[in-house]
């Protein structure tokens, strides 16, 4: 029966996002070619089957320790789990879903219903599947946020590598990946040590003896110490779902960008009353730029010269700034002659959208950079003026927030038990005790949504595989050498052997593109 009603919930998910589709492209009067909609139906499926991936993988570290301390029953704790994973995506923000997306070559984003767009698309997301499986297979609690930023990683440098003689280096942003790296490093020592240190406190304040000893056979905890364990297992679900959920809803608005444009390049809910403080700000971008010595620039090379400068990351310069007023001020007089974004003609969302993404770009860069110059306030002027670009560009449909949320929810359900035994058995020395799992938890949940108040994309894996270690050392029990190792060997592994599967399947499928004059 169970089996029947998963099957269910599988293809009711797919019928309402293959409708949604059709009632979107329909409402801007965009008809998809029967093609185009089975191809857009696969890709779906794959950054779909990512998050199923991540479900089974991630989320069985938050299910470990309520599982290991006897608080739940194991198939009642998936799906408890489960649901508090679905509600975390549902609730989430979105700032976290477009700060993967923004790592990668700012031509491909641009073009991503080219052939290249797609090659891009299919190798990332293969790539993820296929560590996050071999892992998953081996039972290491490795992280798919680590896979996946690993995986856009390899497909900037092959783009870069495969297109132009730039050196291999600039197809990446690596102010924003430095950024997202930073998360990335600090999450295992965060863990380890926040979790060390909250047991100690803990142990000081609570004078509980019972919390520092491993449940008795099957025996569950006591009331009150059970009820703290599923609220930090409820709390490391839910944030898993609004972090780790958002990256699978940025790979989507990338492919529906791709295959339906009219309906998903602009974000057409935006009321008209949003229209004149646009333009505002935009002049008051432009104003700026002029204060520092624009120089004046013809429209039709203005595109052009932005996509060079953001190529070879050379943007603080007086022809540069001339281009961002140029683009930006004819953006802003098509968008108020149209009324609002909503009512953009079909045959002109692309390229707003594209000539919206060259400014946004190229103002965070200006802004960002020590040599420009530029106070305080008129840093503010410029992120105003971003802000209201990325309104206008980065939103996400809620039919997409229930796709993926469904396949992160059902996907905990599933295949949990490899990654539930290495982190129950395999980290400390000793069985887990109470108080050991709620430091670990209750770390995680609260970094993880520390990190989604920034944007940033973590790996609840790292955080709480590290957290499990750090409460083992605090408590005295000691650690496995053997399975530190491996948890090490993964978490090096993972970025290099992400890269060099995406930009291996970049290569494959941009030379299968190519021959196909596609």
């Amino acid at each position: 029966m169970a089996r029947f009603a998963f099957l269910a919930i599988v293809l009711a998910g797919f019928g309402y996002a293959g409708v949604s589709v059709l009632i979107d492209t329909h409402q801007v009067g965009e008809q998809l070619a029967l093609g185009v909609f089975a191809f857009l139906g696969l890709a779906l499926l794959i950054a779909l089957g990512f998050e199923f991936v991540n479900g089974f993988h991630d989320t069985a570290n938050a299910v470990a320790t309520v599982i290991y301390t006897n608080a739940l029953p194991a198939r009642f704790a998936v799906v408890w789990s489960g649901f508090f994973n679905f509600l975390g995506v549902m609730l989430s923000s979105g700032a976290v879903a477009y700060s993967i997306i923004t790592l990668l070559p700012v031509d491909l984003i641009l073009n991503v219903g080219s052939g290249a767009g797609f090659a891009m698309i299919f190798a990332l997301l293969f790539a993820a599947v296929l560590w996050n499986l071999a892992t998953w297979y081996v039972g290491l609690p490795n992280s798919s946020s680590h896979t996946l930023i690993g995986s856009v990683l390899g497909v900037g440098l092959a783009n870069q590598l495969l297109t132009s003689d730039a050196g291999g280096t600039s197809g990446v942003d690596w102010s924003q990946a430095t950024k997202v790296l930073t998360g990335l490093w600090m999450a295992p020592l965060i863990g380890f040590g926040a979790a060390a240190l909250l047991l100690l406190v803990i142990r000081h304040l609570a004078r509980n003896p019972q919390l520092m000893t491993p449940p008795e056979g099957d025996t569950p905890p006591p009331r009150g110490i059970r009820a703290l364990l599923i609220f930090t297992c409820t709390a490391v679900s839910f944030s898993h779902g609004s972090n780790d959920g958002q990256k699978g809803m940025g790979l989507i608005m990338l492919i529906l960008i791709g295959c339906a444009p009219t309906a998903y390049a602009l974000n057409r809910t935006l009321p008209a009353s949003e229209t004149p403080a646009f333009v505002q700000s935009a002049a008051a971008a432009s104003a700026t730029l002029i204060a520092h010595g624009a120089a004046p620039v013809n429209a039709p090379r203005a595109r052009d010269m932005l996509r060079g400068s953001l190529k070879k990351r050379d943007v603080v310069n007086r022809r540069t700034y001339g281009a961002v007023i140029a683009v930006s001020d004819d953006l802003a007089r098509r968008v108020a002659s149209y009324g609002s974004l909503g009512q953009v003609p079909a045959s002109a969302a692309p390229n707003i959208r594209n000539d919206m993404y060259l400014v946004m770009d190229t103002t965070r860069m200006i802004a960002t950079a020590e040599k420009s110059g530029l106070d305080d306030r008129e840093k503010a002027t410029l992120a105003d003026y971003r802000t209201r670009l990325e309104r206008g560009t980065r939103f996400i449909p809620l039919w997409v927030k229930v796709a993926v949320a469904l396949a992160l929810g059902l996907g905990t359900m599933v295949g949990w038990k490899r990654i539930v035994v290495t982190v129950g058995e395999r980290i400390g020395k000793q069985h887990m005790t109470y108080g050991m799992g709620a430091s670990a938890e209750l770390v995680a949940a609260g970094t993880i949504l520390a990190a989604d108040r920034f944007g940033l994309p973590v790996s609840t894996t790292h955080i709480l595989s590290s957290g499990v270690a750090g409460a083992s050392v605090a408590s005295g029990h000691g650690l496995q050498r053997r399975t530190l190792l491996q948890l090490a060997a993964a978490w090096l592994m993972t970025l290099p052997v992400a890269m060099l599967l995406a930009g291996g399947l970049y290569w494959l499928l941009l030379t299968i593109v190519q021959t196909a004059g596609l």
